[in-house]
């Protein structure tokens, strides 16, 4: 691991993908949000 934190966006973008895992309620929403944090990812953390 690199020791890099998540972004705010992945700490939000995970939180609402585990409770749409949970609830099974805005699975779409979820995803859609973390792919944007990945993508956002990139150029912060050099994925």
């Amino acid at each position: 691991m690199s020791g890099e934190q998540p972004s705010h966006l992945q700490v939000k973008a995970s939180k609402a993908q585990s409770k749409a895992d949970r609830t099974g309620a805005g699975k779409a929403e979820a995803s859609k949000a973390q792919s944007t944090a990945d993508r956002a990812a990139v150029p912060k953390h050099g994925l």
